[in-house]
């Protein structure tokens, strides 16, 4: 490999994120042919996600590098994320000046709110996917959706088959199979059941009761508060 400067990636980290949305694609990326990985918040505190393993930032936002690439994460801490004014200043320069502007999950709602997806096609996970056109995108239901220099993965899980997808488009087919290779990664699906359209009724139905006595609605109604509150702001 010829002496370049290295490739800058940074994860966006937050209280609540879904760790798996984070550590999945930086285990892959790690290994791309020069890259350097970063992972950013808004302050050097331990940031605990919301399955209570927490992870620890290597800069917060004014002395991280400039990226190449960022990757937005999801997770219950979503709409916290969407309210922070400092926050949302961050993502939106930093998107502004990368090269590529990346998301798993529910990350595209955050993308979303830092203006960084308007006039895009955009993955989310499913049971918030809806909410994208209030930040001027278009929902896609596939997995992983490249529009441009946005690359964006669907819920959770889809987070190795967008890492995947970005290090081909980066790296070209080879290596990506090398490393894939080297990870093992081969998935065998254990049955039906992952999405909306292949799960049973009575299962899709049981999860949205689980949602709702959680809290999910509300979860919801502000991020439409939020949405259109920026859309004010804006115009």
């Amino acid at each position: 490999m010829t002496d370049t400067a290295p490739f800058e990636i940074g994860f966006f980290l937050f209280p609540g994120l879904t760790q798996l949305d984070l550590t999945g694609p930086a285990q892959v990326l790690s290994r791309m042919s020069g890259a350097r990985v970063s992972f950013i918040a808004k302050t050097l505190a331990n940031v605990p996600s919301d399955c209570g393993l927490s992870l620890v930032p290597t800069h917060d936002f004014a002395t991280a590098p400039r990226l190449d690439l960022i990757c937005v994460p999801g997770g219950m801490g979503v709409d916290s994320v969407m309210s922070d004014p400092a926050s949302l200043a961050y993502l939106q320069a930093t998107g502004e000046g990368a090269q590529w502007v990346t998301s798993v999950c529910t990350g595209s709602l955050i993308l979303g709110a830092a203006g960084l997806l308007e006039g895009y096609r955009a993955a989310c996970h499913w049971a918030w996917r809806d909410l994208l056109p209030l930040f001027g995108a278009e929902p896609l239901e596939d997995r992983v959706v490249r529009d441009r220099n946005r690359i964006t993965g669907g819920g959770v899980t889809a987070e190795i088959d967008f890492a995947f997808s970005v290090l081909e488009t980066l790296r070209g087919r080879d290596e990506a199979e090398m490393i894939r290779l080297g990870l093992e990664y081969d998935p065998q699906p254990l049955g039906l059941g992952g999405t909306p359209g292949t799960a049973r009724t009575e299962i899709l139905q049981r999860l949205r009761q689980h949602y709702d006595r959680i809290g999910m609605g509300k979860r919801r109604d502000t991020i439409k508060e939020i949405a259109h509150r920026l859309r004010r702001d804006v115009d």
